[in-house]
């Protein structure tokens, strides 16, 4: 677990650089699909300390009954990909997909305040 939370630290450190290179282009499209890339990573990072809390939880781990298949992070990883395709065509596209998928996480997921008020 301590290997995949640094992994996930390593990539979202990886941001503000990324971040400074597409002001600093305006909007490029190299500068967009490495933004995507630096997103894109740590999505997958996130995935993958996800996977080891539960594998370390075993197969009756609460945060596996709570989060199941886990669609929007899955679906975030696709968009991510998608979007750094699309940098090459279109820049500004790409950045609305980005745009897209933040806005898709600022929605809480309820099941896990479900189970919080579930506890006694």
């Amino acid at each position: 677990m301590l290997w995949a939370n640094t992994h996930l630290l390593f990539w979202l450190s990886l941001i503000p650089f990324a971040t400074a290179w597409l002001d600093e282009t305006s909007f490029a499209s190299v500068p967009t699909a490495i933004y995507g890339v630096s997103l894109l990573m740590p999505s997958i990072a996130f995935l993958i300390l996800q996977g080891a809390i539960m594998h370390a939880q075993g197969r009756e781990s609460e945060l596996r009954q709570v989060v199941g298949a886990n669609r929007k992070g899955k679906i975030s990883v696709v968009a991510y990909v998608l979007a750094i395709v699309l940098a090459s065509v279109n820049a500004r596209l790409s950045l609305a997909v980005y745009v897209l998928v933040a806005l898709a996480w600022l929605v809480p997921d309820h099941r896990i305040e479900r189970r919080l008020r579930e506890r006694p």
